[in-house]
C-alpha cells in the first residue's frame, strides 16, 4: 500500500511542477539541451535505481516504484519539449499545444496509440517526435528487460541459489537443448 501512495504521491507531483514550472523559454539549442540533459538524468535515476532494485529484498516493490518514477518524468520530458516548440511556433503541430495539449501528445506517442489529431508539421517537430518514438521502443522493450533480469537476479541472490540459469541471447535465441548422443 505504501508503494503504491508513493507512486501516487511521486506521479502528482510530477504533474504539478509540468504544470507550474515557468516553461517560457523558446525552442533553440538550449531547450534541446535541457530535453537532452533530462534524458542522460532519467538514465542515471534509472542505473541507480536498478542497483537499488538487485539490492533489495523486496525488488518487485522496488520495480515497481522505479517504472512509476521514471515514465512519468519521460513522458513529461517530452510533453515539455512540445509545449516550448510550440510557443515558438504554433505552426509546429497542427495546433498550437498549451501544456495539456502537449502532455496529450507525448502520452498519445508513447502509448503508441497516435489518434492522428495532433502531428508535427514542421521538419524539427518530426524528428523529435521520431526520436520520442524510437526511445519508446528502448524503454519499453530493453527498459522492462533490464528492471525484469534485476529482480530475479535480486531474488536469486536473497534466495541463496548462487548459480545463475543461462539467459537466452536475444540475438541468436534460446540455448538448444542438450541431446543424449554426439
Amino acid at each position: 500500500m505504501l508503494v503504491a501512495l508513493r507512486a501516487l504521491g511521486g506521479t502528482a507531483l510530477l504533474l504539478v511542477a509540468y504544470y507550474l514550472l515557468p516553461l517560457d523559454a523558446s525552442i533553440d539549442s538550449s531547450a534541446v539541451a535541457v530535453l537532452a540533459g533530462g534524458l542522460v538524468l532519467l538514465v542515471l535515476v534509472g542505473a541507480w535505481r536498478i542497483r537499488g532494485i538487485i539490492r533489495s529484498d523486496r525488488p518487485g516493490l522496488r520495480a515497481i516504484e522505479t517504472l512509476t518514477a521514471a515514465l512519468p518524468l519521460y513522458i513529461l520530458l517530452f510533453a515539455a519539449a512540445y509545449y516550448l516548440a510550440s510557443r515558438a511556433n504554433p505552426a509546429t503541430f497542427t495546433e498550437p499545444l498549451n501544456r495539456t495539449g502537449a502532455l496529450y501528445l507525448s502520452v498519445t506517442a508513447f502509448t503508441t496509440v497516435g489518434f492522428g489529431d495532433i502531428t508535427p508539421k514542421t521538419d524539427a517537430a518530426r524528428l523529435v517526435v521520431t526520436g520520442q518514438l524510437f526511445l519508446d521502443l528502448i524503454v519499453l522493450g530493453a527498459g522492462a528487460k533490464i528492471i525484469l533480469g534485476a529482480v530475479n537476479l535480486s531474488r536469486k541472490r536473497h534466495s541463496g541459489d548462487t548459480e545463475a540459469e543461462p539467459q537466452p541471447d536475444l540475438a541468436t535465441g534460446p540455448e538448444p537443448a542438450e541431446s543424449g548422443g554426439p
